[in-house]
């Protein structure tokens, strides 16, 4: 049964840094994409960054290019994001996903298993 936990959402400023976490447990990950969506009050959930465990490729969302990255630690079977200048519209709940393969998608649906989401707030 795999699980995927996150954790490191909280309060920050708006153009200031915080780091979330995806530890992943159940699954061979070397086989699978790992991705990050969020959804804001109101808003449809949105595709933010994928990774493919095997060879690292990634992915991003057009709104959050060159300000997020998507990493992971194979040791910790851990996916991070890592979000710089956030802006008060990257204010959701962030949640972390999983797939089996190496195809990436930034469509929700195509990911089995998810994460119970973690909120960030960006203030102003």
């Amino acid at each position: 049964q795999v699980q995927l936990v996150e954790s490191g959402g909280g309060l920050v400023q708006a153009g200031g840094s915080l780091r979330l976490s995806c530890a992943a447990s159940g699954g061979v990950f070397s086989s699978y994409t790992m991705a990050w969506f969020r959804q804001a009050p109101g808003k449809e959930r949105e595709f933010v960054a994928s990774r493919t465990w095997s060879d690292g490729r990634t992915n991003y969302g057009d709104s959050v290019k060159g300000r997020f990255t998507i990493s992971r630690d194979n040791a910790k079977n851990t996916v991070y994001l890592q979000m710089n200048s956030v802006k008060l519209e990257d204010t959701a709940v962030y949640s972390c996903a999983a797939r089996a393969g190496s195809e990436p998608s930034p469509m929700g649906d195509r990911y089995a298993y998810w994460g119970q989401g973690t909120q960030v707030t960006v203030s102003s």
